[in-house]
Order: C-alpha cells, then sequence, then structure tokens
C-alpha cells in the first residue's frame, strides 16, 4: 500500500488539474484563492445543505441533466443558442456558470453580490426572437425561474442519488429556500422554497415546454459530441449516463433520448455513480482544504 501511495497520489493530482482546468479555467487557483481565502461575513456555512450540495461531484451529472432539461423551454433554448456561444466556447461557458456557483455559495456575501450584478447586466443586454417569432430576454423572471429550478431539482436529484450521506427531508426544503436567496437576487420572483413547492413549479412549466431542432442539437452536442480529448470522452461517457438516468420520463421524448429503465437502473445510474466517485476522490483534497479554511475562518454567518 505504501509503495503504491505515490502513483496514486499522483494519478489524484492529475486528474484533479484536468477537471480544475476545464470546470473553473486556466486561473482556476486564483479564482479558488479569491473566493475561499476572501474574509468576511457569507451567505452560508460548512454546515449549510446549499454548501454540501454545491460543493460535491455529483454536480457534475446534476449539471448535464439541468442543461437538458433547460434546454426544453424553446425562449430559454434561443437565449442560450443565440448568444451563449455553446458551441463555440462551451468550457467558456462552463467556466462562467461554476464561478458564479462557487461565487455566491462559499465565496463572501460581497463578492457574492458582485457576480450577481455582472450577470444581471449580461442579462440585460440578452435579447431576440425564437424561430417562432417570440421575442425573448435572459432577464425575464419567467425564464429566470425556469433555469432556476431545473438547476435546483438537478443538483439536488444527482445529490440525493450520488452522495455518501444524502440530506434528510427537512435538510431538502432548506437547499431549496437557500438556492432561493440567490435566484431572488438575480430577478427570480417568488422562487419555491420547498422540495414539494420545486416540483410543482417544474411542472407548471409543462405546458410551455417544446422539442425543438436547437433542444434535440444541444442534446447531441452534450451526450454524443462533447468538445473532449478522446481519452476523456469515456468519463464524461459515464457522468452523462448517469444524468440521463435521472430525467424524468416526460423529458426523454422530446429530446429523443429512449426510455430504458432496466438497462438505466443497473447500467447507466451505477456506472454515472462509479464516475461521480472517482471525480470525488480527485477532488477530495482540495474540498477537505477548503472546509478546513472555512472552519478556521469561523465561517458561521448564514442565513
Amino acid at each position: 500500500m505504501t509503495l503504491l501511495a505515490p502513483v496514486t497520489d499522483g494519478a489524484r493530482r492529475q486528474l484533479a488539474h484536468a477537471l480544475r482546468s476545464r470546470v473553473a479555467g486556466s486561473d482556476a487557483r486564483v479564482k479558488a484563492e479569491r473566493i475561499w481565502g476572501a474574509e468576511g461575513p457569507r451567505w452560508f456555512t460548512p454546515e449549510d445543505p446549499i454548501w454540501r450540495v454545491h460543493a460535491d461531484a455529483a454536480m457534475f451529472p446534476g449539471g448535464i441533466r439541468a442543461l437538458l432539461l433547460q434546454s426544453l423551454h424553446p425562449l430559454a433554448m434561443a437565449g442560450v443558442a443565440g448568444h451563449s456561444g455553446y458551441k463555440g466556447d462551451p468550457w467558456g461557458r462552463l467556466q462562467r456558470t461554476s464561478e458564479f456557483l462557487a461565487t455566491t455559495t462559499f465565496g463572501t456575501i460581497d463578492h457574492a453580490q458582485e457576480q450577481i450584478a455582472r450577470v444581471r447586466s449580461i442579462h440585460d443586454r440578452v435579447r431576440g426572437k425564437a424561430a417562432d417569432g417570440r421575442p425573448y430576454s435572459a432577464g425575464d423572471p419567467h425564464l429566470l425561474k425556469w433555469v432556476h429550478v431545473t438547476e435546483a431539482d438537478s443538483f439536488l436529484t444527482a445529490f440525493q442519488r450520488y452522495a455518501v450521506q444524502p440530506l434528510t427531508a427537512d435538510e431538502a426544503d432548506r437547499y431549496v429556500e437557500q438556492g432561493g436567496i440567490v435566484a431572488s437576487a438575480l430577478g427570480v420572483v417568488d422562487p419555491p422554497t420547498t422540495v414539494t413547492g420545486l416540483r410543482e413549479c417544474i411542472g407548471s412549466y409543462r405546458p410551455e415546454l417544446e422539442s425543438t431542432a436547437a433542444a434535440r442539437e444541444a442534446a447531441r452536442f452534450l451526450l454524443v459530441h462533447p468538445p473532449l480529448p478522446l481519452a476523456a470522452r469515456p468519463g464524461y461517457a459515464a457522468l452523462a449516463a448517469g444524468a440521463v438516468s435521472m430525467l424524468p420520463r416526460w423529458a426523454r421524448m422530446p429530446l429523443r433520448l429512449p426510455w430504458l429503465p432496466v438497462t438505466e437502473r443497473f447500467v447507466g445510474g451505477p456506472i454515472g455513480g462509479i464516475a461521480t466517485g472517482a471525480v470525488r476522490w480527485a477532488m477530495s483534497d482540495a474540498t477537505d482544504e477548503r472546509r478546513r479554511a472555512a472552519l478556521q475562518r469561523g465561517d458561521s454567518s448564514g442565513v
């Protein structure tokens, strides 16, 4: 075991570096120092459900699931296709999203509010018309709520399936409530505060969802043609399999994704769990270090 330790540690560091460079960018260390090292009050603490969920590797399959669900709203998808550059610069979009989530969850209140103001200013400029001629705006509270509830539901669903210690029912409600704090600051009106409310809100959007060419193209991009080197594709495919296995049945047909409950139960879901566990193992040192730093700072200012 001792002889293998350097090899194991080296493999973990290599995988962690590859993940950080993809998800956070080449300046990941600088961003991390600003988010985790800054002194000042924070909205959330290491003991809060939102901290536990957003710090876990289950965010990887959860994020893929969220993007698949979000694409089903034609106006939200039109905004993504027309302005986000998700094909030309997919990693840049992912890095901006991950920085927003990390800053608003783990960073100081000042830094979180700076991020929110930046994103709101971008939303103000994202306007256009969907393929059917309907206008859209990224700052529309109705579309913002769709993006928020699909993310919250996906992150929570993935955590409950793949986390070492899932949230209790009360903690899950608290997670939804805490996510609503950031969503409200971003412009969402009356975000849900319980898991039941979250699921009901998603259900209320179903009459607006459509199987558009843009949504199906986005699904193919995410699941079949990800912009990754060949060596990284098996691991990503395993995470994607886990994401698809968590999709509700009603979301499958519009995206041309098969419903294979037996295969997903015994193959897709477990493979996703193995891949998520590998990511958790790779990032474990950084996660432990940041938690210790937060505890040493005495972060206890949660809302």
